[in-house]
């Protein structure tokens, strides 16, 4: 599943999108979506859409997400894919305004790690491991190899299987020019089973797969 940032840093881009923040809490708990609806656009969102289409998909996914974490804020589900979709979506954008974003998603990830960390097979860990080794370090942001290696382990050892969380580690091995290491974990990740109602992410994350492994020789 899962949830992910791209790329390098650098590569992000970012306008922050205040929809969200402007409706009325009541407002947004009556529109709140489905998780499965929220989860289907994303798939479609990251995997299929580009430029302005893709800009406009994931801001209307913030307002989504958003609306269901306050109809729902007992839910770990909900905040995972809150920061799912604030990583992702400063993944896509890019610049240094993309700070914002990613600390808009470690918060989110935090908290559904401390409210239940194994929700959706450990993926707020790979989120946040993912997040960590992709901002840049002190003083510019919250960036830290260390920390990311941690975070994407525990997503390991909770979803040892998963084709997002070795996905997310081999990336990680990658930038730390570890490539050798990291083709197994893409092999790995090339492996797992397909997950219901997934296919367009699982295809998708398989075609990235493919492109780093040809990338590797």
């Amino acid at each position: 599943m899962f949830i992910a940032l791209a790329g390098k840093f650098h590569s992000m881009k970012l306008r922050f999108v205040w929809a969200a923040m402007l409706l009325p809490i009541t407002q947004l708990a009556l529109s709140a979506p489905t998780l499965d609806e929220i989860q289907s656009q994303w798939d479609v969102t990251n995997f299929e859409l580009t430029e302005k289409a893709q800009v406009s998909a994931f801001e209307q996914l913030q307002i989504d997400v958003a609306a269901y974490t306050e109809a729902h804020p007992g839910e770990t589900e909900g905040w995972i894919w809150r920061g799912i979709i604030d990583s992702s979506f400063a993944g896509a954008k890019g610049g240094l305004g993309a700070l914002s974003l990613a600390k808009s998603a470690r918060k989110h990830l935090d908290k559904a790690i401390k409210m239940d960390g194994e929700a959706m097979q450990g993926s707020a860990y790979s989120s946040q491991g993912t997040l960590y080794y992709s901002v840049p370090g002190w003083p510019i942001g919250f960036g830290n190899d260390d920390k990311a290696k941690e975070f994407l382990l525990e997503g390991l050892r909770l979803n040892p299987d998963g084709i997002d969380s070795n996905y997310f580690y081999a990336e990680f091995l990658m930038d730390q020019r570890e490539p050798e290491q990291a083709l197994s974990y893409y092999k790995k990740a090339l492996q797992a089973e397909p997950r219901e109602g997934r296919a367009v992410a699982d295809q998708g994350r398989r075609k990235q797969i493919l492109v780093a492994i040809e990338g590797i020789g």
